[in-house]
Order: C-alpha cells, then sequence, then structure tokens
C-alpha cells in the first residue's frame, strides 16, 4: 500500500466516518464488523472506512444489511499481532491496517479512528502519523471507570502511554482529561484529581506537589473544579470526575480493578452454585444481579482514547466482542461530533503560553536573563 491518501470516499458529508482497524484484536474482523454493524444499526449518521483484507471484509459486509451502503473498504492486507514490537511496525507496517486506518483520519477522511490493535504499536503509529498537539509533551490514554458519580463513570488518565510524567504533563492531562470528560458526558466544569499517597498537602513527590500547584492555576483556563490530592478508593466515588496520574500507576490501577473485577464475579458463581440453597437463592436475586452485571460490564465502558494527538484515535480493548466494539465506536463518534480536539488545543496552548510567560518572568525578576528552556513542537522535537 502507498503513502498517499486514500481517495474520495462515497459519503454524504453530513455523515460522520469513523475510520475502523478491521483486522486487530483477539476475535479478529468478525467481531469487529458485528460492532459496526451494532452501531450502524442504532445511528443512521455513523459510515464507516474499514482497513484489512478486501476478501474477507467483502463477505463478512456483505451478511449485514444494516451495513448497506454505509462501508468503504480500503485493502490493508498486512496485520499488527499482538506480538509485534512498536518499532517494528514503525519500519516495515505500512502495509498494515492500523497503518491505513490513522492515515485515513490523518488525511481528513475520517472524523475518528479505533483499533482492537495492538496498544504499544497504535500510540507509535498515531504520534507518527498524527503528530502531538503544540505544547503536549507527552500524550495520555484515558480509560472510564465505573464510579457513584453522576455521569456513572468516572475517567482516568493516563493509563500507559508513557510510565512517567512530570508536572507540566500532569497539569496536560488534567486539561485534556476534563475535555475529554466534559464532551462525553455534558459535565460542564469537571471534577479533577490528582492521585496520590494521601490526601494531606505534605504527601507525595515533589513534582506531585508542584503539579497540583499548576493544576489548581489552570482551573479556569480548563474549566474544571480541582479538588486536589485523591487516594487510589477516590477512582470509583462520587467525590471526582476526572483523576490524574502517571502511566505506570494508571495502568497498575486499571489492571488491578480488572483482575478484583473478574475475582469477585468467579467468586459469587461459585457460591451461587454450591449447594441447592444456594441456587434457589440466587434465582431470588436473579433480577438485581443481572442489573449489576450490565452495571459494571467492561464491554460498555471500553474504549480508551489517546489524548494529545492532532485527531482523535479510540482503542478498544483488544478482547472486545461485537457489543465491546461497537461501545468504543460510540465513544469515538460522539467525541468526533462534539469539536472537543479544537478546543482542547486551544486550552493547552493557552496554558502553556502562561507557563512560558511565568518563567520568563521569574528568570528576569531573577536577574538572570531570558530563559531558554525547550519547547516541544508539533512534530515532536524540541527547540529553544
Amino acid at each position: 500500500m502507498s503513502d498517499a491518501p486514500h481517495g474520495r470516499i462515497p459519503f454524504d458529508a453530513s455523515m460522520t466516518t469513523i475510520s475502523v482497524d478491521a483486522m486487530g484484536g483477539d476475535y479478529g474482523p468478525e467481531a469487529v464488523v458485528g460492532g459496526c454493524a451494532i452501531s450502524a444499526s442504532r445511528n443512521s449518521d455513523i459510515a464507516f472506512l474499514l482497513h484489512g483484507d478486501e476478501s474477507v471484509l467483502k463477505a463478512l459486509v456483505a451478511r449485514e444489511s444494516a451495513l448497506a451502503d454505509r462501508v468503504h473498504i480500503i485493502h490493508s492486507p498486512g496485520v499488527v499481532s499482538m506480538e509485534d514490537k512498536p518499532a517494528q511496525i514503525m519500519r516495515r507496517g505500512r502495509d498494515t491496517s492500523m497503518w491505513s486506518a490513522v492515515t485515513a483520519l490523518r488525511d481528513g477522511q475520517a472524523q475518528a479512528a479505533v483499533s482492537c490493535g495492538n496498544t504499544g504499536a497504535l500510540m507509535a503509529v498515531s504520534m507518527l502519523r498524527l503528530r502531538k498537539l503544540p505544547g503536549v509533551h507527552r500524550p495520555a490514554i484515558a480509560c472510564l471507570w465505573p464510579s457513584h458519580g453522576p455521569y456513572g463513570y468516572n475517567t482516568m488518565l493516563d493509563v500507559g502511554a508513557d510510565v512517567r510524567a512530570d508536572e507540566e504533563s500532569l497539569l496536560h492531562y488534567a486539561l485534556m482529561g476534563s475535555a475529554y470528560f466534559r464532551n462525553a458526558f455534558g459535565a460542564v466544569h469537571p471534577r479533577v484529581g490528582l492521585l496520590n499517597v494521601g490526601t494531606e498537602e505534605h504527601k507525595g513527590r515533589a513534582e506531585i506537589k508542584e503539579a497540583a500547584r499548576l493544576i489548581a492555576d489552570a482551573a479556569e483556563v480548563g474549566r474544571y473544579e480541582f479538588v486536589g490530592f485523591v487516594e487510589g478508593n477516590d477512582i470509583p466515588s462520587a467525590h471526582v470526575d476526572v483523576i490524574v496520574t502517571d502511566g505506570f500507576t494508571g495502568n497498575v490501577a486499571l489492571k488491578t480493578g480488572e483482575g478484583t473485577a473478574k475475582l469477585m464475579g468467579d467468586v459469587l458463581r461459585t457460591e451461587l452454585e454450591r449447594s441447592l440453597f444456594s441456587k434457589l437463592g440466587g434465582l431470588f436475586a436473579m433480577r438485581p444481579l443481572k442489573r449489576m452485571k450490565k452495571r459494571l460490564d467492561p464491554r460498555l465502558a471500553n474504549g480508551g482514547v489517546f489524548l494529545g494527538l492532532n485527531g482523535t484515535v479510540v482503542k478498544s480493548h483488544g478482547s472486545a466482542d461485537a457489543t465491546g466494539v461497537s461501545s468504543a465506536i460510540k465513544l469515538a463518534f460522539t467525541l468526533a461530533q462534539s469539536g472537543f480536539q479544537d478546543r482542547m488545543a486551544e486550552r493547552i496552548s493557552a496554558v502553556s503560553d502562561a507557563l512560558q510567560e511565568r518563567l520568563l518572568k521569574a528568570t528576569d525578576d531573577a536577574g538572570t536573563g531570558p530563559l531558554a528552556a525547550p519547547r516541544s513542537t508539533s512534530d515532536g522535537t524540541d527547540q529553544a
């Protein structure tokens, strides 16, 4: 496949087009096409670019009446496996469905991209093809977390894009996370908390304390409320909407939560099947148990959003079935329609300029002359 634009896509201008990597994920293109069909049946304003093996995808699409005249297939024979290293894909991945899906987003032929594929490879390809937003040092992955809050979900970032984060990156996460939550759920002023080992002001590393000060100072520009430090037990609470942390901590918390939820489900199932009386008790509790299962169903909260790039990319869980893929597509559609990308870029730019001015003033006040700190540019390089 060449690196040239894909060509004109035959969809009405009123449609929102989602570029979908159809070959990624544990369940293959069947689950991805099935998810597209579910979304198409529920939403008359959505269309799809499907990237993958054309012969395979044509047969699958032909089975789904909901996808008639709503799909354009772009042949991309290569597949990114879960074992592939990001560096390998950067060198040899131009013929893959993942590369093609992100390139279509870059070329303006879609308003968002969705993939169930390798997270590291997807982030690497997205950074290469889309580039970072001006002022953003490190992109982040934001996930949804079931909560007691008024919207049913909180969001946490970063959950794995970068294991480190300095105070300015944590500030950017707060800006990006609040913009994402505002547009995903219609929250006017999301409540932002900074994850720490305690809520007391004296606790935490130096960069965490400095990040708290920066996040608090930027609350008015970012249109959020900063609630201060939060702890791990606040992640699903009604106290906060957006939890900010580094990628290492966020990923550990996410995987711990997933593992704990699975353990609880397995234990409950075992106990309900232990005896005749427990089975009868389970029968009487069937309705609330079904409601609980639906409330905590990870498929309905599927989709981690890559924030800080020049484009909206949603990473679906690799083990997502058609229902999970449809949830990721719904999230991509909502964000694409909201226009949050441009507003988020404006706020990051405004805060970055304000920070730079503050540093310059502090340096001048100290009598040391102009500050020559490196600034991140949109092509990922640093310049004085």
